[in-house]
């Protein structure tokens, strides 16, 4: 096998260092950063195909070694970005760049406007939810192996999103695409109101999981044992982190950066699931969730585009996920999904045919009925004419 299909995986680093060399950099450079990441991904999609290949991976660990890379990366970009609000020179951070590459960094930095600081917020947010979130869904899902876990435990503080490796590995993936499910938006569902309600119904979901889980070992739940309170002492303590570096100001900042990273995983439930239904008494399989093969998405987030075949086999490592071509399919790529879902009269200009063909092509006669009542319940005309004449 050629050695390419190692490499291709590496372009996940590459955008990471191309985003951290943008926020050291300062000024200008953080916007146009952004706006060449989110470029690169809307322009390579629409341009790049599919990528259906399905090697076989002689080597894993090397695959999972870039997978735990993800954690000094992440921790990197963060550090370079709450050190570029901050007034002192945190670790001497600026002078050790300056004086490797002759560009002053500390002046540029005093430069930077807040439009720019803001533009930072979300290009970390950005980083965060990627390098973290997504590597992380990877790693929890590994139990078996607890450096896996912990360094995905690591990432996902970064989002305050601990509970993600309680709620989407022992909740999600067993209640997908039915009303239990947090991460399932139902039709009709605006994408910021579901940022919100998944949020607090994932967070209360993890909860109830943890504590039935403590329960059956006889231990308390108010305890060093529960991975819920572990997780989010996480997240705290690279708030405090953040506050020792910069203050007030600098926390707030990172705050603000955690939660856009909290909120893209939001958004990438919502796209992943929205209206689909599920009988619950039927197992999942790979038609239960949006699927895409394109390319620059799948090298560059670990196959996670291949949402169909994780639903139906969670534990497969995601270099041995298949494209499954005849799933449901996306609108394209994951950052266009990703845009286009963030523009709601847009989303459901494109969504609701596709919702609409999901009933016809997909579901069972069960889960027909399942939609039609989806559809009455959706508060939108074209779903509920559907609803009031059956699917």
């Amino acid at each position: 096998m050629s050695i390419l299909h190692y490499l291709k995986y590496f372009l996940f680093h590459m955008i990471g260092l191309c985003a951290l060399a943008s926020i050291v950099a300062g000024g200008s450079s953080i916007p146009l950063g952004l706006v060449a990441i989110l470029g690169l991904y809307l322009l390579g999609d629409a341009i790049g195909g599919d990528d259906v290949s399905t090697p076989t991976f002689r080597h894993p660990g090397i695959l999972t070694f870039q997978l735990w890379l993800a954690l000094p990366l992440l921790a990197l970009i963060v550090f370079a970005s709450v050190w570029s609000v901050c007034t002192a020179d945190v670790l001497g951070f600026g002078a050790r760049v300056t004086q490797l590459t002759g560009y002053d960094v500390l002046a540029a930095r005093t430069a930077t406007s807040m439009p720019q600081h803001l533009a930072g917020i979300v290009l970390t947010g950005l980083m965060i939810g990627m390098i973290g979130t997504i590597t992380a869904h990877e790693l929890t899902h590994r139990t078996w192996d607890p450096v896996s876990m912990l360094i995905g435990r690591w990432l996902l503080a970064f989002s305050f999103d601990t509970t993600f490796a309680i709620e989407h590995v022992y909740g999600h993936h067993r209640y997908v695409s039915t009303r239990d499910d947090p991460a399932t938006a139902p039709r009709g569902r605006n994408v910021y109101l579901h940022v919100l309600i998944s949020t607090i119904r994932g967070n209360a979901s993890a909860w109830l999981i943890e504590q039935k889980r403590l329960q059956r070992e006889g231990r308390s739940v108010v305890s060093p044992r529960n991975a819920f309170i572990r997780g989010h002492l996480m997240s705290v303590v690279l708030v405090a982190a953040a506050w020792s570096a910069g203050g007030l100001a600098a926390a707030g900042y990172f705050v603000l950066c955690g939660l856009a990273g909290k909120a893209l995983l939001e958004i990438v439930n919502y796209m992943e699931h929205y209206g689909i239904v599920r009988d619950p008494a039927t197992p999942v399989q790979p038609r239960h969730s949006w699927n895409t093969n394109r390319r620059l998405s799948s090298w560059t987030m670990f196959n996670l585009t291949r949402h169909s075949h994780h639903h139906a086999q969670g534990e497969v490592a995601y270099q041995d996920l298949k494209p499954f071509q005849h799933a449901p399919m996306m609108v394209s790529g994951y950052l266009t999904t990703i845009v286009v879902a963030m523009i709601p009269p847009l989303w459901h200009r494109l969504m609701t045919p596709k919702v609409l063909a999901w009933d016809r092509d997909f579901a069972t006669p069960a889960e027909r009925q399942l939609a039609a009542e989806a559809n009455l319940r959706s508060g939108m005309r074209a779903f509920q004419a559907r609803g009031q004449h059956g699917i």
